[in-house]
C-alpha cells in the first residue's frame, strides 16, 4: 500500500526548514527582503491572503518558477536568491511546494508551518482583495473544515 498524504508531508518536513507565523511576522517587521509566494488556488487566495504575498497556485509552481512560459511569474524567477516563503491553508501544501523550490534551485525556502490558519490563530491581519483587513472570527469561519460524510473514509 502507498503512503498516506500525511505520512509524505512528515518526511518532507525533515528536508524542508518551516517557521512560525510570529517568525515571518518579525522578518516582515524587520523589513527582511521576502518573497511570499502563495500556492493556494485562485478562489482561495481571492477569499483571503497576507498583504504582498503573490499567488502561484500549486499547479503551475514550476512554470511560473521559470522563463519562458505562459504562467511564467518574473518576480518568482528573479528570487532565487532572496528569502521566499511558501504560503497555504494550513502548512502542508506548502511543504511539498517548498521542497520544488529548493530542487530548482531556490537557495532560502522556507514554508509557513501552520500555514494561514496558523496566521490567523496568531490574530495577525488578512486581507480581502480590496486590502481590507479580514475579521479574525470570518477567517475561523473561512477555514473551519467542511468535510462531508463521503469525503470520510468508509468505516
Amino acid at each position: 500500500m502507498g503512503k498516506s498524504f500525511a505520512q509524505l508531508v512528515d518526511e518532507l518536513r525533515e528536508e524542508v526548514e518551516e517557521i512560525f507565523p510570529w517568525d515571518l511576522e518579525e522578518w516582515l517587521e524587520e523589513e527582511r527582503d521576502v518573497l511570499l509566494v502563495d500556492i493556494r488556488e485562485p478562489y482561495e487566495f481571492e477569499a483571503m491572503k497576507i498583504r504582498d504575498s503573490i499567488l502561484v497556485p500549486r499547479g503551475v509552481l514550476e512554470t511560473a518558477a521559470e522563463w519562458g512560459f505562459e504562467e511564467t511569474k518574473p518576480v518568482l524567477v528573479q528570487a532565487r536568491d532572496r528569502h521566499v516563503v511558501v504560503i497555504c491553508r494550513s502548512g502542508n501544501r506548502s511543504v511539498f511546494a517548498a521542497k520544488t523550490l529548493l530542487q530548482m534551485g531556490f537557495k532560502h525556502v522556507v514554508s509557513l508551518k501552520t500555514g494561514l490558519k496558523g496566521w490567523n490563530d496568531s490574530e495577525l491581519p488578512l486581507e480581502d482583495p480590496c486590502h481590507q483587513v479580514i475579521d479574525i472570527d470570518d477567517a475561523d469561519e473561512y477555514f473551519t473544515a467542511k468535510i462531508t460524510a463521503e469525503q470520510m473514509p468508509p468505516q
